[in-house]
């Protein structure tokens, strides 16, 4: 069984040390916590309106990475690591991986000051899984760019805020009008149709907004604006012909996503009054992560998860993945072995992920990556902190900024696999505490798009 290292235990011997300079921060101690109950209670999923209800939940304790040694105590060289992660990024940064007690230092390294100070970071998940798309079609992103800057301008107080709203529709209905022929040229020949008639539909959507604006009805701009960049999504889509590369020899056997897919995770809250429970959706990125997210849909489609509680919840991370007993990670029954896969990354701008090694031991300092730690519900893969391709089954969820993992600067960006964000009750994340159970998880679109699926063979 894997230990859990709780904050009391760390501030026992860190905390006065770093009071004076981190008030409030939280170092994460690379520990991945461990489920204890894997049933397959696979409730039926319900539809998004009311997904959350409310009941209870528990208190967590903190901990990412997964276990090498279960039962391993926090030694007093991890706290003195963690104690120098404090004082200044530039000594190393923490890992997540799926050990409960391996904070581990790893190389040091500088990020460049570019990267720091790029420009406003992009938090929204869908917006992220919008510019991951493999298309390259300016005239759809210059309306897309306004569309989504309608969020900025609703942060105005009041009916002011209209003004700044009809900018940006007029902007994007501009655009849009100068430049669809650009827009439908870039559609995918079998998807042609099907985009023309989102194209159509995002077109009358924002007479729609435009009308709503003359209102003056504030209250009702975020939900046509939600209506209109899925419309965008959709376009951008179906401009993506087939799978865009080719997955490395050594993986093309595995589990692969090559597309996208959603499911619905249904959790049950214990010991909370405002929340029984909750549906999260979740879109998962096999474009960008098609080993990783594959391997997700394959153990989903196991059941893998169903039962399993919640492992780690502290603020920072919600964590779940480590099966009950000695294992710690998911055993293939067809070889009684455990199935790892690689560390894939995806950098902006390349074709193709890059396996087998984190960007900073790739010499990448100044790399960004294509699916990066900036959303809350930014969710990836534990793994053990030595060990690149040691990631099987424990995942996590980042909850929130911190000193140490602000967006667009993250240290955990290039060092653990993102495969998808949740889009859909993300903020009832920092609700769930260790003990919550994951009922179920259903894949609910995609799941045309796994290959090679070991789940149909045996298990």
């Amino acid at each position: 069984m894997a230990a859990i290292i709780s904050c009391h235990h760390y501030h026992s011997c860190c905390s006065s040390l770093i009071a004076s300079k981190w008030v409030g921060a939280r170092i994460p101690t690379s520990c991945f916590g461990r489920s204890s109950t894997q049933g397959n209670n696979a409730a039926s999923v319900r539809q998004f309106v009311t997904r959350c209800s409310s009941s209870p939940s528990g208190r967590g304790q903190w901990q990412p990475h997964q276990n090498r040694e279960k039962g391993r105590s926090f030694s007093l060289r991890e706290c003195a690591i963690s104690i120098a992660l404090a004082v200044g990024l530039v000594t190393g940064v923490p890992s997540l991986d799926m050990s409960t007690g391996n904070a581990y230092a790893a190389s040091p390294a500088l990020p460049d000051l570019s990267v720091l100070i790029s420009g406003p970071p992009i938090k929204d998940p869908e917006a992220l899984l919008r510019y991951a798309l493999p298309i390259n079609n300016k005239a759809i992103r210059e309306v897309q760019k306004p569309l989504e800057d309608i969020t900025d301008s609703l942060k105005v107080a009041g009916l002011r805020a209209l003004d700044s709203v009809e900018r940006n529709v007029r902007q994007a209905s501009r655009v849009l009008k100068q430049g669809k022929n650009l827009i439908v040229s870039g559609l995918a020949e079998s998807k042609k149709d099907h985009g023309v008639e989102l194209l159509d539909k995002l077109e009358a959507g924002m007479d729609e907004l435009q009308q709503i604006v003359e209102d003056r009805n504030r209250d009702a701009v975020a939900g046509k604006q939600r209506e209109l960049l899925n419309y965008v999504g959709g376009v951008e889509e179906d401009m993506v012909d087939g799978f865009p590369y080719e997955v490395p020899e050594e993986y093309k056997n595995m589990p692969l996503l090559k597309g996208r897919a959603a499911v619905d995770m249904k959790v049950k809250v214990k010991d909370n009054p405002n929340l029984e429970e909750c549906v999260f959706r979740i879109v998962l990125d096999g474009y960008n992560a098609p080993v990783t997210a594959g391997n997700f849909v394959d153990l989903v489609e196991r059941h893998f998860y169903d039962g399993m509680e919640i492992q780690r919840a502290d603020g920072f991370v919600v964590q779940t993945g480590d099966p009950e007993g000695p294992a710690e990670s998911f055993i293939d029954p067809s070889t009684e072995k455990p199935r790892t896969i690689p560390l894939e990354i995806m950098v902006d701008g390349e074709k193709a992920p890059v396996y087998g090694a984190t960007l900073e031991e790739l010499g990448l300092y100044k790399a960004q990556t294509k699916l990066p730690f900036n959303a809350f519900g930014t969710m990836a893969m534990a793994r053990d902190e030595f060990e690149d391709n040691s990631a099987s089954s424990q995942i996590f969820w980042l909850l929130k900024e911190s000193e140490l993992t602000p967006s667009n600067a993250n240290i955990l960006d290039g060092r653990y696999a993102v495969f998808g964000y949740v889009t859909e009750n993300q903020d009832f994340l920092a609700d769930l505490k260790v003990g919550d159970v994951i009922e179920s998880v259903q894949v609910v679109s995609g799941l045309d798009n796994l290959a090679n699926p070991s789940y149909k063979i045996a298990g």
